[in-house]
């Protein structure tokens, strides 16, 4: 975005910014995809399980917060990459952090399956 942009231009340009991460992390990410195709497949799933429409938002909502994370994740990862390609132990612990994130969102996703589908 160009300094002072406002308005709908702002939020035209930052909805660009926006759709290019998420097909660069489609490109670049594997577990993206992964996880985004676990979100389809599921999400599907939750109109035909017993389920009210509370508990499908949460089921499903479960599943968007792991690809929230792991694009957050994929960022971390990215920004540290770029730093230099010598290990360091400053950008290790980044990264692992990052993917124990990732991680404790897929635990919680299925604490929330296993206890609304159990």
């Amino acid at each position: 975005m160009k300094p002072g942009e406002k308005g709908l231009t702002r939020i035209i340009h930052a909805t660009g910014y926006s759709l290019q991460g998420l097909k660069a992390a489609w490109k670049y990410e594997a577990a993206f995809r992964q996880e985004v195709i676990l979100l389809a497949v599921l999400s599907a799933a939750t109109f035909i399980l017993p389920v009210d429409k509370y508990e499908q938002l949460a089921l499903i909502g479960s599943l968007a917060l792991v690809i929230i994370v792991e694009l957050i994740n994929s960022a971390i990862e990215a920004v540290v990459d770029r730093t230099g390609s010598e290990w360091h132990e400053l950008s290790g612990r980044a990264k692992d952090i990052a993917s124990a994130a990732v991680l404790v969102t897929l635990i919680l996703a299925a604490l929330i399956w296993a206890v609304i589908l159990l």
